[in-house]
């Protein structure tokens, strides 16, 4: 178990690192160059004041309309992001990992606060789950890889929760917390997750073509193609 630990935060984590940031940067590089390609009409209306506008009220929790219609939804969706992302990036014990070895740390959550939001993003991510499976018009839309996207999702903060409050034992479940990790990661460049990125782009495309256009024509939804 010890040489697994050893290989995961060597060689793998560091390809892991590189798969990463590679495909999200590859991915990303793709649709920049095929939007250019196939949306010319758009970039020549590309309002950037509207496409900040857009992405700045979809950070916010209930800042989308389709998330003040949807107010529950829209505070689990905004829940579970803030978790997922804030946990691993200011959790004290991965800042002692940057430190180790970048040289640089961030500014780290308590301890009991990184605790407790291991368990809302886990409540988010049952909500999620169940709201899938109950909702007629969302369930007709998932695939059983949407399904394994959310337990994949959850599996490092399960692994992680349990190796920090040492249930059995602590090495194996730091493995299987970094392993769990480590494939999410890979994963993300090439799955529905990469909208980690994608979102940013989305988000501009449709707050300068649907705000900067109604604004010039006075007419809510107007599209440049």
């Amino acid at each position: 178990m010890q040489g697994l630990y050893d290989f995961l935060t060597g060689p793998a984590l560091w390809l892991t690192f590189i798969i990463f940031f590679g495909g999200l940067l590859a991915r990303g590089a793709f649709y920049w160059g095929l939007s250019l390609e196939r949306d010319k009409i758009f970039w020549d209306h590309f309002d950037p004041v509207w496409s900040w506008r857009s992405i700045y009220h979809w950070l916010l929790p209930w800042g989308g309309v389709s998330f003040r219609q949807q107010p529950v939804f829209g505070l689990a969706f905004f829940l579970f992001h803030l978790c997922l992302l804030g946990i691993p990036v200011f959790l004290d014990a991965h800042n002692i990992m940057w430190e180790e070895y970048f040289g640089w740390s961030l500014p780290t959550l308590p301890d009991p606060v990184a605790d407790w939001g291991v368990l809302v993003l886990l409540a988010c991510v049952a909500f999620l789950f169940a709201r899938r499976l109950v909702k007629p018009e969302v369930r007709i839309l998932s695939t059983l890889w949407d399904y394994a996207l959310l337990l994949l999702t959850a599996a490092p903060f399960v692994t992680g929760y349990l190796a920090y409050h040492q249930y059995g034992d602590y090495l194996t479940w730091l493995v299987l917390h970094i392993l769990c990790s480590e494939v999410l990661m890979i994963i993300v460049p090439f799955s529905k997750l990469g909208h980690l990125m994608l979102f940013f782009f989305t988000r501009a495309f449709i707050g300068s073509d649907m705000g900067a256009r109604r604004d010039q024509y006075g007419r809510l939804g107007a599209r440049t193609w």
